[in-house]
């Protein structure tokens, strides 16, 4: 496992951008996966995007797509998540994750992610 820690969260108005930061300590290798997730107030969490360390091939959530880009940066072992026309649906808890094995290249569920951030809040006002 690495530990994981988000930053970047903050309070802006509906059309802003903000960028979140994930900054991983201990050896991410080649076959690792990193994601993003998201927990609305009241709600359960959910896939916003993910990102394969090697390749960096990004996946992401009908609902951030167009909106959002998935970065990651192998010397500083950062992953991003780079958020624009935010709105207030945005709202929520986000999450960095990592993992390294997933059934079926399954990167959307959160059962196969074994690594967490504490999570960084992000809030959109309208």
């Amino acid at each position: 496992q690495v530990q994981l820690e988000e930053s970047g969260g903050g309070l802006v108005q509906a059309g802003g951008s903000l960028t979140l930061s994930c900054a991983a300590s201990g050896r991410i290798f080649g076959n690792f996966v990193m994601g993003w997730f998201r927990q609305p107030p009241g709600k359960g969490q959910e896939f916003v995007a993910s990102i394969t360390w090697s390749s960096a091939s990004p996946n992401y959530a009908d609902s951030v797509k167009a909106r959002f880009t998935i970065s990651r940066d192998n010397a500083k072992n950062t992953m991003y998540l780079q958020m624009n026309s935010l709105n207030p649906e945005d709202t929520a808890l986000y999450y960095c994750a990592a993992g390294t094995s997933f059934p079926y290249r399954d990167f959307t569920a959160p059962r196969w992610y074994d690594s967490w951030g504490q999570g960084t809040q992000v809030t959109v006002s309208s």
